[in-house]
């Protein structure tokens, strides 16, 4: 099986401990970005995984390329902008008791907000690809990113590949803009949808909050919803709970249209080492067992389970293997 993601990577910038950013000079890095931490997380289960993005010639681009490979993702199809052009970066600033986790962008005008979107040959991207995946932050990026997103989401479904978009919404990228117009008409040719209550009213309009998951009623008539205006075939919503500082209750839920079916996930809670990425291992694992073959009710079990242990460890990627994640399970 092989997979193909799409998006910008990112040099995270974190200080130690639980200290506020800039309090003293030390940071400590390391790369992430949404669909890369889905391309690293596959890899660990066992997928092969291409990812497709845009990175400055120069050392930190060569160094985001390296990571990359050592995690055993597919560099192959990496464009490469000008020694001059930037790389992405954001600061993750973790929370502690009453202050909230916060994060600060500094990604305007980067290698990949410059990318072309013709210089992509899609068509041999895909060529024996099996899922293409990406997310809600692309269109955020700018004109290039946004139009080589829906070039690649039409040839995938020319193509008969399977799409899954994560909403994945981000504030602070959006501003005053509506992400509405966009997304949309993007939603409207995804295989699969994922994303928050959060993200599903920002993105998508549809009235949601922290209440739409409350109960198994709920979950399934937002789901339903989904369904019947996008024609989505598998909707996957994800439900944090805050029960503390560090603690947090990690579900889902996964609606199929085709079958109008419906599974629930357990309840994990977990205490929170680092909350990033918890999403992106959760639709990089959705993916492998569905890919694998899995029952939605079991491939969702797996899914959570899977972004539960992201959950407790720091950085961006998830590494969990298959029988780490049974392991899971099985206690």
């Amino acid at each position: 099986m092989r997979v193909v993601t799409f998006g910008e990577l990112l040099l995270r910038l974190s200080p130690p401990g639980e200290e506020r950013l800039l309090e003293s000079p030390e940071l400590h890095t390391c790369f992430g970005g949404a669909e890369a931490n889905v391309a690293v997380a596959l890899s660990h289960l066992g997928v092969r995984c291409d990812y497709v993005t845009r990175v400055p010639d120069n050392p930190l681009g060569n160094a985001g390329i390296e990571t990359l490979r050592k995690e055993g993702v597919g560099t192959r199809w990496i464009a490469r902008g000008g020694g001059g052009e930037r790389l992405g970066l954001y600061f993750v600033e973790p929370g502690a008791d009453l202050r909230a986790m916060r994060v600060v962008y500094d990604r305007a005008g980067s290698a990949f907000a410059r990318l072309d979107p013709h210089s992509i040959d899609w068509p041999a991207v895909l060529a024996g690809a099996d899922w293409f995946h990406v997310s809600g932050i692309t269109p955020a990026l700018g004109e290039g990113p946004v139009a080589a997103l829906a070039g690649a989401i039409a040839c995938a479904r020319a193509r008969g590949t399977p799409v899954s978009l994560d909403l994945n919404y981000r504030e602070a990228l959006w501003r005053d803009r509506n992400p509405r117009p966009l997304m949309e008409p993007l939603a409207r040719r995804a295989s699969v949808l994922i994303g928050n209550p959060a993200a599903v009213s920002a993105m998508l309009g549809l009235p949601a909050d922290d209440r739409s998951l409350a109960s198994p009623e709920r979950a399934r008539g937002l789901a339903e919803q989904l369904a019947a205006r996008f024609e989505a075939k598998r909707i996957a919503l994800t439900r944090r709970e805050i029960l503390g500082a560090r603690e947090h209750g990690w579900s889902a839920v996964l609606y199929d249209a085709e079958t109008r079916s419906f599974a629930q996930s357990r309840r994990h809670c977990v205490q929170v080492v680092d909350r990033v990425g918890g999403g992106d291992s959760f639709a990089a694992a959705l993916i492998a067992r569905l890919l694998a073959g899995d029952r939605p009710a079991a491939a969702l079990e797996f899914a959570v389970a899977a972004s539960a242990l992201k959950l407790t460890v720091p950085g961006d990627f998830s590494r969990a293997s298959v029988e780490e994640v049974e392991e899971l399970l099985r206690a």
